[in-house]
Parts: structure tokens; sequence; C-alpha cells
């Protein structure tokens, strides 16, 4: 998918002076604001995905940032400030993850609620920095959908019943996922979990799951690495002997393809570290996005040399 990068400067006039957007018809409807679906923007695929499957039938959403995109980089279209406009709920990440979002609203117009999913959990840290990535943690994904199910709750209270089970029944396929991940890592002996990926999102999975990770980037992809940081990684692959490096979905596979061949470690396979892949795929959702990179991990730690 291509990565807009239009700029927000000027999107008011440009918002007036719209043809009509395709919206979902249930968007478009006039009835009763208390039985229509829900209209949730949310900032990317990952987070579009947790409400739809918390909200079910009660909502109508939809993701700024696509699957296969990469929201570190993401600047929004003009459909995107009258998608915010016409919303019932914002749903964010949070964490400075979404950099371009607060001049969104404004530009918006948007005086509705704005649910930050990540608020009420305590962050990885580096110095003063907070890691945006927390959906790479089971723990996280449930604080998530519990906040979700709140803000849902609240919007909807004549249906707090149906929405209570859904993100009752939806935690329940998180913690057997957790208690699965959490075997398998334990099963692999601890100098085989040394891997290497793109840009540093899973330091939540790493701690959660007992993997040490290195990463050519730091937790934004907006910027390339710099050549010293690649010969410094490198240099720190020979010495460590890192058993594998996954590529991700969002990133130039040539990067790692650079670091394999001038460090020798192996390439084990694509993660998906902020974005869901396309329908039909092997991440189209949160569960077979967290089981797929599960299982990629596992099987290229424990082919390596």
């Amino acid at each position: 998918m291509t990565t807009r990068r239009h700029s927000l400067h000027g999107l008011v006039g440009l918002v007036g002076g719209l043809a009509a957007v395709a919206w979902p018809l249930a968007w478009a409807q006039t009835q009763d604001s208390s039985t229509r679906p829900l209209r949730v923007v949310a900032s990317f695929s990952i987070l579009a995905d947790l409400v739809v499957n918390v909200g079910g039938p009660a909502v109508e959403v939809h993701a700024l940032v696509g699957r296969d995109a990469d929201a570190h980089v993401f600047q929004p279209a003009p459909a995107d400030v009258k998608r915010v406009a016409q919303a019932d709920l914002v749903v964010v990440n949070g964490l400075h993850y979404e950099g371009w979002l607060t001049r969104l609203v404004q530009t918006a117009g948007f005086k509705g609620p704005v649910l930050v999913c990540s608020d009420g959990l305590t962050p990885r840290r580096l110095g003063k920095d907070a890691d945006p990535h927390a959906w790479q943690d089971l723990a996280s994904a449930r604080h998530y959908v519990a906040r979700i199910r709140d803000a849902l709750v609240q919007a909807r209270p004549a249906q707090a019943d149906a929405l209570r089970r859904r993100a009752s029944d939806y935690t329940a396929q998180l913690d057997a996922l957790d208690r699965q991940t959490r075997a398998d890592f334990a099963a692999l002996p601890a100098d085989r979990r040394r891997v290497v990926s793109t840009h540093d999102a899973f330091g939540y999975f790493a701690a959660a799951y007992g993997i040490e990770f290195l990463a050519a980037q730091r937790w934004s992809t907006d910027s390339e690495p710099s050549a010293a940081d690649v010969a410094r990684l490198i240099r720190q692959l020979r010495q460590q002997r890192a058993a594998a490096l996954f590529a991700e979905n969002i990133a130039d596979p040539r990067l790692m393809q650079r670091i394999a061949k001038e460090s020798g470690a192996v390439v084990g396979g694509t993660l998906y570290s902020d974005a869901l892949s396309a329908p039909g795929t092997a991440a189209d959702t949160y569960l077979k996005l967290f089981r797929h990179n599960a299982q990629t991990l596992l099987a290229g730690l424990r082919r390596s040399p």
C-alpha cells in the first residue's frame, strides 16, 4: 500500500470543496443516534480490528492508517479530515505514536471523545522517551480491549451486555494465546533467543516472552538508519551471534538482506509490527498477527545454526 504524504496545510479549505466521499451506508443514514452503528475512527489497522471485535454490529470502523502502511510516516489526506469530522468516537494508541493526530483532530473540528488506549499502562522507556508499541504484549492488548469496551458501553449503554460479552470472549482468546506463546518460548534454550528486526517495535514482546531483539532503527521509521548504525549492528551480530533476522511488512526488505549478507545471520521471515496485512493473508487480524509473529520467530530460532 502506498503511504500518503499529503500535508495538512490548507486541508480545511480543501475539505469544504470536496465532492461527497463514498461512505459506508450506515454512516450516511439519518437515524436515531442511539440505534445506528457508532461511527468510530481508529488511528491504525490494529486498533480498528480490536474495536471491531469488541463492537461487532454496534460499530462502523474506519482505520486512518491502513493495512501494510506505516503510521510513523503517515500524513492525513482531505478525506481523513472529513472522516474524523463525522465520527462519534476517535480511538488512538497514544504514547506519541500518532504525531499527526492532534492537528488532524483540530483541523477536523472534532469535539467528540478521543479514547487513548494506552492510558493507564506503564510504558517501556529509553531515557525520557516512551515506546509506543505496547500492543506487542498481549497483556497490553487486554488493557486496550477493556478501555475500548468501556468507551463503547458509555456511548451505547442499551447494548452494554452484548458489548461486555464480546469483550469477555475476545479477552479469553487473548489469554489462551498468551499462555501458548509463553509455553512455546519457555521451551526454547535461552542462548537461542536473540534476533534482529528492522526497527525497535518488539520491546514489549521481548520483555513478555524472554526474547532479545536488536534493531537497525529505533522506535520510529521516519528516517533511514545511518551507515554507522548499520555497521554497529553488523559488528554486534558477529560478536553476539544473533540467531536470525526478521524483516517487517512495513519496511523495505533490502536492509535486512544487506545485514544478513554482511553478518552471516539468516533471514527468518517477515514480522508484522505496526499494521495488519491484506484481507485473507497471514496477519489480517490482531490475533493472527500475534500468532504469526510468535510462530515465525520460533521457526527461525529453531532452525538457525
